[in-house]
Protein backbone atom coordinates (compact mmCIF):
# COMPACT_ATOMS: atom_id res chain seq x y z
CA UNK A 1 0.00 0.00 0.00
CA UNK A 2 1.34 3.43 -0.94
CA UNK A 3 2.07 5.70 1.97
CA UNK A 4 -0.16 8.76 2.29
CA UNK A 5 2.42 11.49 1.97
CA UNK A 6 1.73 14.91 0.59
CA UNK A 7 4.71 14.57 -1.74
CA UNK A 8 3.43 11.30 -3.20
CA UNK A 9 -0.10 12.53 -3.84
CA UNK A 10 -0.68 14.16 -7.19
CA UNK A 11 -2.23 17.48 -6.19
CA UNK A 12 -2.27 20.22 -8.80
CA UNK A 13 0.26 22.74 -7.49
CA UNK A 14 -2.22 25.56 -8.08
CA UNK A 15 -5.59 23.88 -7.69
CA UNK A 16 -7.40 27.21 -7.92
CA UNK A 17 -6.44 30.79 -7.23
CA UNK A 18 -7.74 32.51 -4.09
CA UNK A 19 -10.42 34.37 -6.04
CA UNK A 20 -11.49 31.21 -7.88
CA UNK A 21 -11.75 29.28 -4.60
CA UNK A 22 -13.88 32.02 -3.06
CA UNK A 23 -16.16 32.07 -6.08
CA UNK A 24 -16.56 28.29 -6.02
CA UNK A 25 -17.43 28.47 -2.32
CA UNK A 26 -20.09 31.12 -2.93
CA UNK A 27 -21.76 29.10 -5.69
CA UNK A 28 -21.27 25.63 -4.19
CA UNK A 29 -24.01 23.04 -4.49
CA UNK A 30 -22.59 21.28 -1.42
CA UNK A 31 -19.96 21.84 1.25
CA UNK A 32 -18.24 18.90 2.93
CA UNK A 33 -16.65 19.46 6.33
CA UNK A 34 -14.05 17.38 8.07
CA UNK A 35 -15.03 16.98 11.72
CA UNK A 36 -12.06 16.42 14.07
CA UNK A 37 -10.07 19.66 14.62
CA UNK A 38 -12.37 21.39 12.13
CA UNK A 39 -16.06 21.28 13.07
CA UNK A 40 -15.08 20.29 16.62
CA UNK A 41 -12.11 21.53 18.61
CA UNK A 42 -10.60 18.15 19.40
CA UNK A 43 -9.55 14.95 17.67
CA UNK A 44 -12.24 12.46 18.66
CA UNK A 45 -9.91 9.47 18.62
CA UNK A 46 -7.44 11.28 20.91
CA UNK A 47 -10.24 12.10 23.35
CA UNK A 48 -11.36 8.46 23.32
CA UNK A 49 -7.77 7.31 23.91
CA UNK A 50 -7.33 9.72 26.81
CA UNK A 51 -10.63 8.52 28.29
CA UNK A 52 -9.35 4.91 28.01
CA UNK A 53 -5.97 5.75 29.58
CA UNK A 54 -3.73 5.57 26.48
CA UNK A 55 -3.82 9.21 25.44
CA UNK A 56 -0.12 9.96 24.94
CA UNK A 57 0.63 6.98 22.71
CA UNK A 58 -2.38 7.55 20.47
CA UNK A 59 -1.87 11.31 20.21
CA UNK A 60 1.54 10.73 18.64
CA UNK A 61 0.01 8.25 16.18
CA UNK A 62 -2.63 10.83 15.23
CA UNK A 63 0.00 13.51 14.68
CA UNK A 64 1.85 11.23 12.25
CA UNK A 65 -1.37 10.27 10.48
CA UNK A 66 -2.51 13.86 9.99
CA UNK A 67 0.93 14.87 8.76
CA UNK A 68 0.57 12.23 6.06
CA UNK A 69 3.53 10.00 6.97
CA UNK A 70 1.54 6.71 7.20
CA UNK A 71 -1.49 5.27 5.40
CA UNK A 72 -4.77 6.27 6.99
CA UNK A 73 -6.07 2.71 7.43
CA UNK A 74 -2.84 1.59 9.13
CA UNK A 75 -2.94 4.59 11.45
CA UNK A 76 -6.58 3.91 12.31
CA UNK A 77 -5.99 0.18 12.86
CA UNK A 78 -2.96 0.77 15.07
CA UNK A 79 -4.67 3.43 17.17
CA UNK A 80 -7.84 1.42 17.71
CA UNK A 81 -5.80 -1.69 18.57
CA UNK A 82 -4.12 0.37 21.27
CA UNK A 83 -7.35 1.89 22.61
CA UNK A 84 -9.57 -1.24 22.44
CA UNK A 85 -12.55 0.75 23.73
CA UNK A 86 -15.76 -0.94 24.81
CA UNK A 87 -19.22 0.20 23.73
CA UNK A 88 -19.83 1.39 27.29
CA UNK A 89 -16.68 3.53 27.24
CA UNK A 90 -17.68 5.17 23.95
CA UNK A 91 -21.17 5.98 25.23
CA UNK A 92 -19.78 7.33 28.50
CA UNK A 93 -17.30 9.54 26.63
CA UNK A 94 -20.08 11.13 24.58
CA UNK A 95 -22.19 11.65 27.70
CA UNK A 96 -19.45 12.91 30.03
CA UNK A 97 -17.23 14.72 27.50
CA UNK A 98 -19.35 15.67 24.49
CA UNK A 99 -17.42 17.05 21.51
CA UNK A 100 -16.95 20.83 21.62
CA UNK A 101 -18.08 22.74 18.55
CA UNK A 102 -15.57 25.15 17.01
CA UNK A 103 -16.76 28.76 17.42
CA UNK A 104 -18.67 29.99 14.38
CA UNK A 105 -19.51 26.60 12.89
CA UNK A 106 -23.15 26.67 13.97
CA UNK A 107 -23.70 30.08 12.34
CA UNK A 108 -21.86 29.01 9.17
CA UNK A 109 -23.88 25.81 8.77
CA UNK A 110 -27.13 27.70 9.43
CA UNK A 111 -26.24 30.22 6.72
CA UNK A 112 -25.33 27.48 4.23
CA UNK A 113 -28.69 25.84 4.92
CA UNK A 114 -30.47 29.19 4.39
CA UNK A 115 -28.78 29.45 1.00
CA UNK A 116 -29.91 25.89 0.18
CA UNK A 117 -26.30 24.69 0.02
CA UNK A 118 -26.20 21.09 1.19
CA UNK A 119 -23.88 20.33 4.12
CA UNK A 120 -22.15 17.00 4.70
CA UNK A 121 -19.81 15.76 7.43
CA UNK A 122 -17.09 13.54 5.95
CA UNK A 123 -14.84 12.20 8.68
CA UNK A 124 -12.20 9.59 9.34
CA UNK A 125 -13.55 9.62 12.90
CA UNK A 126 -16.33 7.55 14.40
CA UNK A 127 -19.94 7.70 13.30
CA UNK A 128 -21.28 7.49 16.86
CA UNK A 129 -19.47 10.74 17.72
CA UNK A 130 -20.03 12.46 14.36
CA UNK A 131 -23.80 11.78 14.51
CA UNK A 132 -23.89 13.59 17.85
CA UNK A 133 -22.19 16.59 16.18
CA UNK A 134 -24.56 16.45 13.18
CA UNK A 135 -27.59 16.55 15.49
CA UNK A 136 -26.26 19.70 17.16
CA UNK A 137 -25.91 21.38 13.76
CA UNK A 138 -29.22 20.19 12.27
CA UNK A 139 -27.37 18.19 9.62
CA UNK A 140 -29.36 15.12 8.48
CA UNK A 141 -27.78 11.86 9.59
CA UNK A 142 -27.87 10.62 5.99
CA UNK A 143 -25.36 13.42 5.30
CA UNK A 144 -22.83 11.83 7.66
CA UNK A 145 -19.97 9.70 6.32
CA UNK A 146 -17.66 8.29 8.98
CA UNK A 147 -16.20 5.05 10.32
CA UNK A 148 -18.22 2.52 12.26
CA UNK A 149 -16.83 0.82 15.35
CA UNK A 150 -17.74 -2.83 15.85
CA UNK A 151 -18.39 -4.53 19.19
CA UNK A 152 -18.99 -8.09 20.35
CA UNK A 153 -22.27 -8.98 22.04
CA UNK A 154 -20.70 -8.33 25.43
CA UNK A 155 -19.75 -4.82 24.35
CA UNK A 156 -16.00 -5.44 23.93
CA UNK A 157 -14.14 -3.90 21.00
CA UNK A 158 -14.28 -6.03 17.84
CA UNK A 159 -12.66 -3.77 15.24
CA UNK A 160 -14.09 -1.33 12.73
CA UNK A 161 -16.00 -1.61 9.48
CA UNK A 162 -13.20 -1.66 6.89
CA UNK A 163 -15.69 -1.47 4.02
CA UNK A 164 -16.47 2.20 4.71
CA UNK A 165 -14.78 4.51 2.18
CA UNK A 166 -13.60 6.75 5.04
CA UNK A 167 -11.51 3.86 6.42
CA UNK A 168 -9.11 4.14 3.48
CA UNK A 169 -6.58 6.66 2.27
CA UNK A 170 -8.40 8.63 -0.41
CA UNK A 171 -11.74 7.81 1.19
CA UNK A 172 -13.00 11.37 1.45
CA UNK A 173 -12.47 11.84 -2.27
CA UNK A 174 -14.44 8.65 -2.90
CA UNK A 175 -17.31 10.02 -0.82
CA UNK A 176 -17.30 13.29 -2.77
CA UNK A 177 -17.34 11.40 -6.09
CA UNK A 178 -20.27 9.38 -4.76
CA UNK A 179 -22.14 12.54 -3.71
CA UNK A 180 -21.64 14.11 -7.14
CA UNK A 181 -23.04 11.01 -8.81
CA UNK A 182 -25.91 10.52 -6.36
CA UNK A 183 -27.13 14.12 -6.15
CA UNK A 184 -25.87 15.57 -9.43
CA UNK A 185 -23.75 18.19 -7.68
CA UNK A 186 -21.50 20.21 -9.99
CA UNK A 187 -19.59 22.22 -7.39
CA UNK A 188 -18.51 20.60 -4.12
CA UNK A 189 -16.14 22.33 -1.68
CA UNK A 190 -14.13 20.44 0.94
CA UNK A 191 -13.13 22.20 4.18
CA UNK A 192 -10.70 20.67 6.68
CA UNK A 193 -7.41 20.79 8.53
CA UNK A 194 -5.59 17.64 7.43
CA UNK A 195 -3.84 15.79 4.62
CA UNK A 196 -6.85 13.54 3.97
CA UNK A 197 -9.00 16.66 3.41
CA UNK A 198 -6.57 18.25 0.98
CA UNK A 199 -6.31 14.93 -0.83
CA UNK A 200 -10.06 15.09 -1.62
CA UNK A 201 -9.51 17.90 -4.14
CA UNK A 202 -10.02 16.73 -6.84
CA UNK A 203 -12.72 15.35 -7.04
CA UNK A 204 -13.81 18.28 -4.86
CA UNK A 205 -14.04 21.45 -6.95
CA UNK A 206 -12.08 23.42 -4.34
CA UNK A 207 -10.43 22.96 -0.96
CA UNK A 208 -10.36 25.43 1.92
CA UNK A 209 -7.78 24.79 4.62
CA UNK A 210 -8.91 25.39 8.19
CA UNK A 211 -6.45 26.26 10.94
CA UNK A 212 -8.73 27.50 13.70
CA UNK A 213 -7.83 24.65 16.04
CA UNK A 214 -4.49 23.42 14.70
CA UNK A 215 -2.32 24.60 11.80
CA UNK A 216 -0.74 21.84 9.75
CA UNK A 217 2.06 23.47 7.71
CA UNK A 218 1.94 20.88 4.92
CA UNK A 219 -1.73 21.72 4.34
CA UNK A 220 -1.36 25.49 4.69
CA UNK A 221 1.40 25.55 2.09
CA UNK A 222 -0.63 23.56 -0.44
CA UNK A 223 -3.95 25.41 -0.48
CA UNK A 224 -4.90 28.73 -2.07
CA UNK A 225 -7.33 29.72 0.71
CA UNK A 226 -6.43 29.03 4.33
CA UNK A 227 -8.64 30.41 7.11
CA UNK A 228 -8.32 30.39 10.87
CA UNK A 229 -11.94 31.17 11.72
CA UNK A 230 -15.32 30.26 10.29
CA UNK A 231 -16.19 33.95 10.44
CA UNK A 232 -14.01 34.44 7.35
CA UNK A 233 -16.20 32.00 5.42
CA UNK A 234 -19.40 33.52 6.77
CA UNK A 235 -18.21 36.94 5.61
CA UNK A 236 -17.64 35.57 2.11
CA UNK A 237 -21.23 34.29 2.01
CA UNK A 238 -22.48 37.80 2.75
CA UNK A 239 -21.44 38.71 -0.80
CA UNK A 240 -24.15 36.45 -2.24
Amino acid sequence: MVKLTLRSLSFPSMMTTLDQTKELFRRADAVCFDVDSTVIKEEGIDELAKFCGVGDAVREMTRKAMGGSVTFKKALTDRLSTIRCSREQVNKLITDHPPQLTPGIRELVDRLHELNIKVFLVSGGFRCIVEHVASQLNIPLQHVYANRLKFYFNGEYAGFDESQPTAESGGKGKVISMLKEQYGFKTVVMIGDGATDLEACPPASAFIGFGGNVVRPQVKERCSWFVTSFGELLKELEKI
